[in-house]
């Protein structure tokens, strides 16, 4: 038994009749678009959260008041 009650031999026999349909040309580029594709979200995920780190970063800079040196030194 395969995976979900499919053989090994159905599986081959699939795979077959795909490469026949569409040809070993087409499937190649068909897995380079797909891989150039899952590249290009995984960069740009990884630019969004870089610029969302960069946000926060800044945000929580600016949001934090500067210590005030009103006072210190001075005798009372």
């Amino acid at each position: 038994m395969g995976i979900g009650g499919i053989s090994v031999w159905q599986l081959l026999i699939v795979l077959a009749i795909v490469i026949m349909l569409f040809g070993t040309k087409r499937l190649r580029s068909l897995g380079s678009d797909l891989g150039s594709a899952v590249k290009g979200f995984r960069k740009s995920m990884q630019t969004e959260e870089g610029a969302e780190v960069e946000a926060e970063t800044e945000t929580d800079e600016s949001a934090e008041p500067e210590p005030s040196t009103e006072g210190i030194g001075k005798d009372k």
